[in-house]
């Protein structure tokens, strides 16, 4: 790579850097979830901390308080308290849970940062990447204890460090491909795993892996998330040098 090449390559990844600072630290950012609550859990729809009561009804959340209730759509937009926290539905494998968002969370207010290895070029390389003919659901652990099934679309195979290796990648709605991953540095250097993202493939299935941009998950941020464990195959047979480390605090 051309040295104005690889000064670009560093460009670009700072404003990558400034991007995720700023989306972690927002208001409604990873930072800022300070609870998820499973409804089939909760003791007559009661969640610590919240109030009312939170209810099962035909597939949906459904919020009651003095004397209303308030229908949340799953994945939709929030229920704001009067405390200044916002609450939001999902749902996962057919099961509903609350989640709670706090701007003022310990965690958003002591952020510091995102420790990150140092751009390297070597680690920016080619890939090829095969789609699987359907899509393949692989049951995995989840940062909470539980098992959940993660939907794969195909394998992504590169070099590097000298090493061929081949990850199994899930395809997001927009193109890209995603792939949770352990390495030679998980839990010692940085985080048990980091998250991989990479553009849309070509049509031929070509496509750059910047390991640089490696990342780490929202259950880094917050242990309220339920982020999927690497499948089978997914630990790099290396320690990745490259990418974010660990959440810095104040």
């Amino acid at each position: 790579m051309s040295a104005p090449a690889v000064d670009q390559a560093i460009s670009d990844w700072e404003q990558w850097r400034e991007r995720r600072r700023a989306s972690v630290s927002a208001a409604a950012g990873p930072l800022a979830l300070t609870g998820t609550h499973w409804l089939e859990d909760l003791a007559d729809g009661v969640a610590p901390g919240l109030p009312g009561r939170w209810l099962a009804e035909n597939g949906a959340v459904v919020h009651e308080a003095d004397g209303v209730r308030t229908a949340l759509e799953t994945e939709g937009g929030p229920l704001s308290l009067a405390d200044g926290r916002t609450v939001r539905a999902i749902s996962r494998d057919g099961q509903l849970a609350v989640r709670v968002w706090d701007p003022a969370s310990a965690a958003r207010t002591s952020f510091a940062g995102i420790d990150v290895f140092a751009h390297d070029e070597r680690w920016a390389v080619p890939g090829i990447f095969r789609p699987y003919a359907a899509t393949r659901s692989v049951l995995v652990p989840n940062a909470d204890g539980r098992e959940r099934g993660l939907g794969l679309g195909g394998e992504l195979t590169f070099t590097a460090d000298g090493v061929e290796h081949t990850l199994s990648v899930a395809v997001e709605d927009d193109g890209r491909l995603w792939a949770v991953v352990a390495d030679g540095t998980s839990g010692k250097s940085t985080f048990r795993f980091r998250f991989l993202y990479t553009p849309a493939p070509a049509a031929d299935g070509s496509v750059t892996v910047d390991l640089n941009r490696t990342q780490l998950p929202p259950c880094a941020f917050a242990d309220a998330f339920i982020c999927p464990f690497p499948p089978p195959g997914n630990t790099l047979p290396y320690p990745l040098t490259a990418g974010e480390r660990a959440v810095l605090t104040s």
